[in-house]
């Protein structure tokens, strides 16, 4: 299995990057770059990782990833292409003098509070989808005007929720990088097993007692927490998407070994039962025998 390096550089000859992807997948690895990121997800669907957190994605939302921030796009594994407008800037670069100027002190200030990342609210996702084309379309002084214009409509904005709850992960090196990357992808690719700490901490080459305090210094959640915020973020789409015969067949599918159990774990997680879950997508009047 090949992982990229952990720091992904882009164009240094731009002081904003516009990137249009179609491709099979969503690059896979765990990475981070000094750049701010914002993406649009005009197809596909999966799991947006970042640092410790997890983030169901579907068409159309719009994630603002801070710098240095790592991150991973983890597609649902579905054989249609994947598409995503991105934008990226580094306000240290050579946009670092601008937001020096007294008229933009306010957006600076923006820009340091939104450090961890956020998601662009559903009300406002076409709107800024449209400044992010004018952004892509334009060139030179008028990219410029429309960039500043896209923070400006940020910085109006109120109550962003942070990606990240708490303070910001410790930096890692490019090797800490990969090896969390193996980690993440193993759990991620497995979590509808049955997975032991023997068997991760074998497959990251540890002992589990190292492994344990290996995975809590760099996560800040314990193994089993993690795999329980992967396994239910797996649940939500599919709660969400419908297609499903009952909770209990999501709740096994998602490697829980009990409904019971399942419902408890949710619940801590998401906030409220899968039940709920359902009702707010609209779904539960289609489900007669839901558990």
């Amino acid at each position: 299995m090949k992982v990229l390096q952990f720091t992904i550089p882009v164009a240094r000859d731009k002081a904003i990057i516009t990137q249009s992807d179609l491709l099979p997948e969503f690059y896979p690895w765990l990475h981070r770059h000094e750049e701010i990121q914002l993406t649009r997800v005009i197809r596909g669907s999966g799991t947006l990782v970042v640092e410790n957190n997890m983030y169901p994605f579907q068409e159309g939302d719009i994630f603002w990833i801070g710098s240095n921030q790592p991150h991973v796009f983890k597609g649902d594994g579905n054989t249609s292409p994947v598409q995503a407008l991105t934008l990226f800037f580094n306000p240290q670069g050579m946009l670092g003098a601008v937001f020096e100027l007294q008229e933009l002190k306010k957006i600076k200030a923006f820009l340091q509070k939104s450090d961890a990342g956020f998601k662009v609210p559903e009300d406002q996702k076409e709107d800024i989808f449209l400044r992010m084309l004018q952004i892509d379309q334009t060139s030179c002084a008028k990219q410029l005007i429309h960039f500043m214009d896209l923070l400006h409509t940020f910085q109006s904005m109120n109550d962003l929720p942070s990606l990240i709850s708490g303070t910001r992960l410790i930096a890692v090196n490019e090797q800490e990088g990969i090896r969390i990357s193996y980690i993440y992808d193993y759990i991620m690719q497995h979590y509808d097993a049955d997975i032991t700490l023997e068997d991760i901490a074998q497959h990251a080459n540890m002992s589990a007692q190292a492994f344990c305090r290996y995975f809590k210094k760099h996560t800040r959640l314990t193994f089993i927490s993690f795999l329980n915020e992967v396994r239910v973020s797996e649940a939500c789409k599919k709660l969400a998407d419908g297609n499903f015969d009952s909770i209990s067949t999501v709740a096994y599918q998602c490697g829980f070994n009990s409904i019971a159990n399942f419902n408890r774990v949710f619940k801590s997680i998401a906030g409220k039962s899968p039940r709920d879950y359902i009702r707010e997508f609209g779904q539960i009047e289609e489900k007669q025998d839901i558990y």
